[in-house]
């Protein structure tokens, strides 16, 4: 995997090294949001983020949207400015700070935009589509869903199924969080990237569902809420440490961890303390930031950049 960093950190250059098809080459991220709970508008929060859960994913020459925090926000003012028409959010779940910037995504108010929306926890109960409507009824938001004018359609599958989005493949796992949660593994010419928040590990043992989903995986996106220090306080509440982050990824082969997903009590301070101890634990451990973009090269990209034959 390349990826471009300053000092332990994601580079902050523009999402994406296109081929000559004008598609991105491998899988590229950017961070929108990472922040859990709640957002948090602060001087305090500022280096690392106060907008929660959002993750662009451009591949295949699809886009993808990893949940809808507050992040998506300025996340849909951009896809409109760069033109693109239509995108697949696929979200681990429907806590409020997951959806809550969903109201607030432009491109659902024009016409031409077509969105695909899909969630895995919720099969057998209310579907996506129910909760959303919910979320924008009237008295807690001014505009129903059926008045968004983009061409929409929700799908609900079962956490655990694989699917493909175009020439992407996509595999889940349920998660352990109260009311249930989707991991995901985004897979496209040998590059992959796991989106893992939220989720609960049992102290001691390791997840095997998402053991087998991270699997050597490039980098792993991974619930890091609390340390491993303040973890037994927060037992039940759903959420995991950057330590079991270090550890899975490790046993899986992963090559890279971003830690995501920051409590609001962890300010800058708190998070760079964070960043220093995890880079000292394991290299391959990395904070995420807001507006942090990295590059998974596929494994073609790959092979012409080291015969140096790699287009921009």
């Amino acid at each position: 995997m390349t990826v471009s960093r300053r000092g332990h950190r994601f580079s902050r250059r523009g999402i994406g090294a296109k081929t000559e098809a004008g598609f991105v080459a491998g899988i590229s991220i950017r961070f929108w949001g990472v922040r859990g709970s709640i957002p948090c508008p602060t001087p305090r929060h500022v280096g690392f983020g106060g907008n929660t859960s959002c993750i662009e994913v451009q591949a295949a020459g699809q886009t993808l949207i990893l949940d809808a925090g507050t992040g998506l926000r300025e996340l849909g003012q951009t896809l409109l400015e760069r033109g693109v028409a239509q995108a697949t959010l696929l979200l681990t779940h429907t806590h409020w700070d997951h959806i809550c910037g969903f109201p607030f995504f432009l491109p659902a108010y024009r016409p031409s935009f077509e969105l695909n929306v899909m969630a895995g926890h919720l099969v057998g109960e209310v579907g996506v589509q129910q909760v959303l409507e919910g979320q924008m009824a009237q008295p807690m938001f001014p505009v129903p869903l059926d008045n968004l004018q983009a061409k929409m359609t929700f799908e609900d599958f079962k956490a655990g199924d694989a699917f493909d989005i175009g020439g992407l493949r996509v595999r889940t796992a349920g998660l352990n969080h109260p009311n249930g949660a989707t991991g995901y593994r985004l897979e496209v010419d040998g590059a992959s990237l796991c989106y893992v928040t939220d989720t609960e590990h049992v102290a001691g043992t390791r997840d095997e569902a998402i053991l087998g989903l991270i699997d050597g995986a490039d980098l792993v996106v991974y619930d890091s809420t609390y340390t491993d220090e303040e973890f037994e306080a927060h037992v039940g509440w759903g959420h995991s440490t950057w330590e079991e982050g270090v550890r899975l990824c490790r046993e899986a082969g992963v090559k890279r961890l971003a830690i995501f997903h920051h409590d609001p009590d962890h300010e800058d301070a708190f998070m760079k303390d964070v960043e220093r101890k995890a880079h000292d634990t394991w290299d391959g451990a990395t904070v995420a930031r807001e507006g942090d973009v990295v590059n998974l090269p596929g494994t073609d990209q790959a092979s012409s950049s080291a015969a140096g034959t790699s287009k921009p």
